[in-house]
């Protein structure tokens, strides 16, 4: 840590680990201990405090591994607030919020343009942004067809030019604001969703979520429905109805790992053991697919995995924090050595292919089990808990492990330490924390595990603001220029 540093930058390095840990992780939703009420009036605050004490790391924050939620807020909190920042500042804004959009699913960045609308925010600069990201869709009038209201208030807000016509904007201008001027639509989409009025095979070439309402208007079997759509679902739309359908027709090996690990966690324990080979495999290759360039480079690893109670999540996230765990699993065994992995179940189970929440959270316990040397005599290089943080039997044995292995018996720092925690913490502001000198980062997807290893290691307390400003800098240049090479 530079030592020039002054408490003032220390405490700045502090809130900007603290905000950016809530934005990885918490979403206004209920969690197992805390409700949305409460999850919503503690974002509200570290949003105020952290976009007017530091805009420059609010604006940044964009660049980093933070969910959509907050990426919107973000964006909605920076285009509200455009008269405190400096012209610098506004145009590096602008690129961000551009190369942040980019990146949202379009239901998002629709919401947000409503949120926008309802705000009264109206400025050149934001209408330039809007526009300019509808300009960039690659297909305006499927917009139309999936997000009609979103699309129209867009439109209508930054006074979109529906030209008379036959030009595809035209038509979309007159499907938003003239329906049932023209007798029939070039575009595909826009006159099947005007077949389907009438016509029951129009309704199979729509896009799922729009084709439900006309099948139900036209009384047709689910079943019947959802074969015809089949072709036209998405990945996510196809396991949504899978257990409707019984169609064993996903290809699993190509889904994203946290949401494959949330869809294997749905299925009963006898599915789960009759598919055995199937699901671990395909949660194998989602983690090697995830470690990338990464894979094998972490040496031995230890992991200790919560599948305590608390991992069931909440009504709104169901199972999450046991997802990230089994992901986590599936990943760091991708990232150690091979056959230099161990993971630890706080339940004590071997099989985490039928894990489940249950029991109390021994993290103390676990955490000695983990850092016990290998037969061969050689402790872990990298101990990793994933774990919401609540240590409860007994409660702060994990911390005081930790804090004597550091002190005692591990002074060197041969073993990293890592935590990271799926659960935002509305009462403290930030994820809970093990003890003083573990670094922790929240999580919220395990693909993001390794760069929040690299986040995580500014709150260990051996760098300071300049290396942290330094590594934000370093994002946001990697981010946009992905963004510019990419258009």
């Amino acid at each position: 840590m530079n030592t020039s540093e002054t408490p003032a930058d220390l405490v700045a390095a502090e809130d900007v680990l603290l905000f950016v840990n809530a934005a990885i992780t918490a979403t206004g939703q209920r969690e197992f201990r805390s409700d949305a009420v409460g999850q919503q009036l503690s974002l509200d605050f570290l949003h105020a405090y952290v976009r007017v004490n530091y805009r420059r790391v609010y604006a940044s924050s964009l660049a980093l591994d933070i969910n959509d939620h907050n990426a919107a807020r973000i964006v909605l909190g920076l285009l509200e607030t455009a008269g405190e920042a400096s012209a610098e500042e506004r145009r590096t804004e602008g690129r961000l919020i551009a190369a942040r959009l980019a990146l949202l699913p379009p239901q998002r960045v629709y919401r947000l343009f409503g949120e926008v609308r309802r705000a009264g925010i109206n400025n050149r600069r934001t209408r330039a942004i809007m526009r300019d990201w509808l300009a960039a869709r690659p297909d305006l009038g499927h917009d139309a067809v999936k997000y009609r209201g979103g699309v129209k208030a867009a439109a209508r807000h930054i006074h979109l030019r529906c030209p008379e016509g036959a030009e595809p904007l035209a038509e979309v201008g007159a499907f938003l604001f003239r329906p049932g001027r023209l007798p029939r639509y070039e575009h595909r989409l826009l006159d099947a969703w005007r077949r389907a009025h009438y016509e029951q095979g129009a309704v199979a070439e729509l896009p799922f979520t729009v084709a439900e309402g006309f099948a139900a208007r036209h009384g047709m079997k689910r079943e019947v429905f959802l074969k015809r759509a089949a072709p036209r679902m998405t990945r996510l739309e196809r396991l949504r109805t899978h257990s409707v359908t019984q169609r064993p027709e996903i290809d699993l090996t190509v889904m994203p790992l946290t949401r494959l690990a949330l869809y294997v966690l749905s299925l009963p324990f006898e599915q789960r053991a009759a598919r055995r080979t199937e699901l671990t495999g395909a949660l194998r290759t989602a983690a090697r697919r995830a470690a990338g360039g990464h894979a094998g480079s972490w040496g031995r690893v230890h992991a200790v995995l919560d599948d305590s109670f608390s991992s069931s999540g909440s009504g709104q996230k169901r199972r999450r924090p046991l997802a990230v765990a089994l992901a986590c699993h599936h990943l760091l065994e991708a990232l150690a050595a091979p056959g230099a992995y161990r993971g630890l179940w706080t339940s004590g189970r071997g099989d985490a292919l039928l894990v489940r929440p249950w029991g109390p959270t021994p993290l103390g316990m676990r955490v000695l089990d983990a850092l016990e040397p290998e037969p061969g005599g050689a402790a872990p290089d990298r101990l990793v808990i994933v774990s919401d943080g609540w240590d409860n039997a007994p409660a702060g044995l994990a911390g005081e492990v930790l804090r004597v292995w550091r002190k005692r018996l591990d002074p060197g720092r041969r073993t990293a330490v890592v935590h990271v925690n799926p659960v935002y913490d509305a009462d403290g502001f930030d994820v809970r924390r093990l003890a003083a000198g573990v670094p922790t980062a929240g999580i919220r997807d395990a693909e993001d595990l390794p760069a929040l290893v690299e986040i995580a290691r500014f709150a260990e307390g051996r760098t300071g603001a300049a290396e942290l400003h330094a590594y934000l800098d370093r994002r946001v240049a990697l981010f946009l220029g992905e963004k510019e090479t990419v258009s």
